[in-house]
């Protein structure tokens, strides 16, 4: 049996697709997966994603150059969800004294996981690292 054939795709042949940074732990972005996807990513140790608004695969920094580099890939015990471990590459010059942080989100953050929720309301905790203006031309 083939390996993919063992995981339990959606309805539209998809599976959610975890990010998480190796160092950090971090969890840098949720995308989705087709068995496309999942086959060119273990091949490549690059993280391809598919995208359904473009319904395409998706090669992560393909324009943006934060690329997706996989050190692991795991499986939830529901063979459902997929766990990517990975070194997020284009990392912002440090500032401050802070450390230099790599772009995972479209937003130009750390991670697509950014607001807080506190009080009934979400509240945005981590900084734009770089305009996103600049990063999708």
């Amino acid at each position: 049996m083939n390996w993919l054939d063992t995981i339990k795709w959606d309805a539209q042949g998809l599976i959610p697709a975890i990010a998480q940074e190796q160092g950090s732990n971090d969890v840098l972005m949720l995308a989705w997966m087709n068995r496309e996807a999942l086959q060119k990513t273990a091949e490549l140790g690059r993280a391809v994603y598919f995208s359904r608004s473009r319904n395409k695969l998706w090669f992560k920094g393909e324009q943006s150059g934060h690329v997706q580099t996989v050190h692991e890939i795991r499986i939830d015990c529901d063979q459902d969800v997929i766990l990517l471990k990975v070194t997020q590459l284009g990392a912002e010059a440090a500032t401050a004294g802070a450390p230099a942080q790599s772009i995972a989100c479209h937003t130009g953050r750390h991670s697509c996981f950014f607001s807080v929720f506190e009080n009934g309301t979400w509240k945005v905790v981590d900084p734009v690292l770089k305009d996103p203006q600049t990063i999708y031309k």
